[in-house]
């Protein structure tokens, strides 16, 4: 799968995002291994630094492996100060985990990201690529059971 994606890409550091984002997106455990980083930096011709610098950074990448839908909770102020607390006790009420672990069944990983960028609907939460604002316990309660398919 790694080799296909290089294959489409130049061999131009400019192109690092784009291919981390499409490989981690595809993986079933949705990381990024040692070994993958290390060929991802030869196709690119960058150092393993720069790859791990870039993974590490960012926090939708991820070098751990995670579930199917991850679920990011934001740690910054606007959030904290309304009730992300709650949020996040609640979410790990709700899926039996603490904040960087995975669910037993794989479905769920749980974890803090900076802003989200919805100041105003604070607390928020982003699962893959879909965010949530304005959260309650019943809010997110309903949420999880729609990704639980129990609608």
């Amino acid at each position: 799968m790694l080799e296909n994606i290089l294959k489409e890409y130049p061999r131009q550091e400019d192109y690092l995002i784009e291919v981390l984002l499409e490989y981690q997106k595809q993986k079933a455990d949705r990381h990024i291994g040692e070994d993958e980083i290390r060929r991802i930096a030869e196709h690119l011709g960058v150092t393993e630094s720069k790859v791990w610098s870039v993974i590490t950074f960012y926090t939708f990448f991820s070098t751990r492996p995670r579930g199917e839908n991850i679920i990011q909770i934001c740690k910054d102020v606007p959030c904290y100060l309304n009730d992300g607390n709650t949020v996040q006790r609640t979410l790990e009420q709700l899926l039996g985990v603490q904040v960087g672990d995975t669910t037993k069944n794989q479905k769920f990983t749980l974890e803090h990201t900076s802003c989200l960028g919805h100041c105003d609907g604070a607390p928020a939460i982003r699962i893959n690529d879909k965010t949530y604002t304005n959260l309650s316990v019943d809010k997110l309660k309903a949420i999880i059971s729609e990704y639980r398919g129990n609608t």
